[in-house]
């Protein structure tokens, strides 16, 4: 019984070590979330891409945001990054009402969704 006990701590123990490893280096969030890793171009590509907010304070959450829950690593290549008329995005963009309104007119007018999304995110 005693050796089962301790089999049971040391088991505990070890996780325990494993996940204040995973916390102490950065890749958890205090939510419990995990950071994703992405390659160090893409993550300037994420920086980028806040240039486009409407307001300062949507450019400054932008980068908030990124730092929160992007870390550089190795390339990610689940991340979903795309370049249309010379401007690089990368992730699930947010957009303004108005930016939205603009791609189903742009999609309307015969863009695809993509293109509209990121033309209408950048020039919007």
């Amino acid at each position: 019984m005693k050796k089962i006990v301790a089999v049971a701590v040391l088991a505990a123990m070890t996780m325990l070590g494993a996940v204040t490893t995973a916390y102490a280096d950065g890749r958890h969030r205090a939510d419990g979330r995990q950071q994703e890793e992405v390659s160090r171009g893409q993550y300037a590509i994420l920086l980028g891409q806040c240039r486009f907010g409407d307001t300062s304070g949507a450019r400054t959450q932008c980068r908030k945001d990124v730092r929160l829950n992007y870390r550089i690593g190795a390339l990610n290549p689940n991340l979903d990054c795309r370049t249309y008329s010379s401007v690089s995005v990368c992730g699930e963009l947010t957009l303004s009402p108005r930016e939205q309104a603009c791609v189903s007119e742009s999609v309307g007018a015969g863009l695809t969704f993509r293109r509209a999304e990121v033309e209408c995110f950048a020039f919007g």
